[in-house]
């Protein structure tokens, strides 16, 4: 028999065919070991001998081997159940993602604006209708964020510290403003209101630098100066063309309700009333960003100084009372503790959850530049457990942390 038969499978046998048998004469109980299979009884003995493939002859075969069946693709093995941890992570890693993208977007806005502020600040002197053409654009802006359909969350920047005296301009506008949206101000309205907070202390630039520069007590002559930059800011405002509610804020924003402010010590009925809502920003600010940070106070501080009975006397009630829930229980940029134990920063709230800010979370297992943001709208679980101040936190946590010395703030335009 020729040497090169095709091979065949046992399961392709079938009776007409001519095989051969690679075996040795004891291995099988046929009398030869090539042979035509003649009915079933050879068929279940060649299976038997249990061989894998065994070779035919075509040409001395009755008939062609059986087709072999196709072999059932087996599905692939089902995907093990979802870990609950893993994906609890996974979507930790999204919501994180999402905040870290929108609290950077923040920031870059706070720059932009920032810049703005401080070239408008250089060339008031040079050009002032220039600035104040630059003032105009940059409040129609944040009129139009400030005034969006859902409102917007204030933020506190995190970025490095601006030692520029301009930035405070930057904080009472945005500061007035949100407080303006609070108590229902229009958009005309809250345009004036923002443009007397810019250029409310315009006036400055009058001032000597060693005076505005030095940090308390200053001398009677010395404050008798100071004091004048609400009047020496009017007459700007005059040559510049400003109206009328615009130079009232600059002439008046240090008016007390109660009769202790100055210039001309009025009291609450004769302070306009965009006047009031630029007071109590700009006495926050001032609280937060003293001349001398040593004696800073945290903004759940600045808050609380300002409702006790002897200085909430100096503030419209109303506007007080609407600047706190427009703030915070827990303002940006607090330092509090959370009812697990743990310390974290305060970035960001809405007014409408005062309860529920977004913080920066000391975790001393997560690298400092990868720190945990919660935002505890969405973590129904953790809660507040009260404000704390820095000398209170561990250093390294205080080093995590790092609470700003000077506090910044911008809008987040808010988005569900």
């Amino acid at each position: 028999m020729p040497a090169n038969l095709p091979y065949i499978s046992s399961d392709q046998l079938c009776v007409g065919l001519y095989v051969q048998l690679d075996l040795s004469w004891w291995e099988h109980s046929f009398a030869f070991s090539n042979f035509k299979i003649k009915d079933e009884g050879q068929l279940k003995q060649l299976r038997a001998l249990g061989l894998k493939r065994l070779r035919y002859d075509p040409s001395r075969s009755d008939c062609a081997p059986l087709a072999l069946e196709a072999s059932p693709v087996q599905p692939p093995p089902p995907p093990p159940p979802p870990d609950p941890q893993e994906q609890a992570r996974q979507t930790r890693v999204k919501q994180l993602s999402v905040l870290r993208k929108r609290l950077s977007e923040v920031d870059r806005a706070f720059v932009q604006a920032s810049q703005r502020v401080k070239t408008l600040n250089q060339s008031l002197r040079n050009q002032p209708e220039e600035s104040v053409k630059q003032a105009g654009a940059l409040v129609n802006e944040l009129v139009t964020t400030m005034l969006g359909e859902d409102g917007v969350a204030l933020h506190s920047i995190n970025g490095k510290a601006a030692e520029d005296a301009y930035l405070h301009s930057l904080n009472v506008t945005v500061l007035s403003m949100m407080l303006g949206r609070q108590l229902g101000l229009d958009a005309e309205a809250s345009h004036m209101l923002g443009m007397g907070a810019l250029l409310h202390d315009i006036g400055k630039l009058e001032v000597p630098s060693k005076v505005l520069l030095k940090p308390p007590p200053l001398t009677r002559a010395e404050q008798q100066l100071l004091e004048m930059h609400t009047l020496y800011g009017k007459r700007m405002g005059e040559k510049l063309m400003l109206d009328d509610d615009v130079l009232r804020i600059i002439h008046e924003h240090h008016e007390h309700c109660d009769g202790s402010g100055y210039p001309q010590q009025l009291r609450e009925a004769s302070i306009g009333r965009l006047s009031r809502i630029v007071c109590i920003a700009n006495h926050f600010d001032n609280l937060c960003n003293p001349l001398e940070p040593r004696l800073a106070l945290s903004p759940h501080e600045a808050l609380a100084r300002m409702f006790l009975p002897q200085y909430r006397v100096r503030f419209d009630d109303v506007a007080l009372k609407a600047f706190i829930r427009c703030m915070g229980v827990y303002p940006p940029g607090s330092l509090v503790q959370l009812e697990d134990e743990r310390y974290a920063l305060v970035l960001g709230m809405h007014p409408t959850l005062p309860l529920k800010p977004t913080l920066i979370v000391y975790d001393p297992k997560v690298p400092k530049e990868e720190a945990l943001i919660v935002d505890l709208e969405a973590e129904p679980k953790l809660a507040i457990a009260g404000s704390v101040r820095p000398s209170q936190l561990p250093p390294e946590a205080l080093e995590y942390l790092n609470p700003r010395q000077q506090l910044t703030y911008f809008v987040d335009p808010r988005r569900r």
